[in-house]
């Protein structure tokens, strides 16, 4: 299951797990009292070498959503293997609802109406450099044919 897919309204974020002593099955039996689950995901450390069996946060999806909502009035601020855990819906993934913005899957140039917004700046940007290589002269040398050293002139 992808973190926090799945049914709307009937998915569960679970946090502030143990994370060498909570599993799916500890999971289970801690929330199958609210009702009939369907999946329960525990995401992995980032760092195969990792010692921990998840990221210390998990979620867990019912069937009914009315179920997730009892588990979370019943759950939350509970103590599991000692640590006070966090029990609330879980957010939809970005990528799934397709929401841009700061955290988003797109990059800010892609996005709709981006280049519509920037694109008369990028233009005015364009002729004013445009601009300024015709006022050059053709020589970069020009008006140093009386140096002969290095430096900040003698006075």
């Amino acid at each position: 299951m992808s973190e926090g897919a799945g049914r709307p309204n009937s998915t569960i974020y679970v946090g502030g797990l143990d994370t060498t002593l909570v599993t799916a099955a500890t999971l289970s039996e801690a929330f199958i009292p609210f009702g009939e689950i369907s999946d329960i995901s525990l995401p992995k450390p980032e760092a195969p070498s990792s010692t921990e069996l998840h990221r210390g946060f998990g979620y867990v999806e019912f069937e009914d959503p009315q179920d997730a909502k009892e588990a979370i009035d019943n759950m939350d601020q509970s103590e599991l293997y000692g640590r006070v855990i966090k029990v609330a819906m879980a957010k939809p993934d970005k990528r799934e609802t397709g929401e841009v913005g700061l955290g988003s899957m797109t990059a800010i140039w892609e996005q709709e109406g981006y280049l519509a917004k920037y694109n008369d700046a990028a233009n005015e940007d364009r002729a004013a450099v445009e601009q300024s290589k015709g006022d050059k002269t053709a020589d970069p040398m020009h008006g140093l044919e009386g140096l002969d050293v290095a430096g900040p002139k003698p006075e």
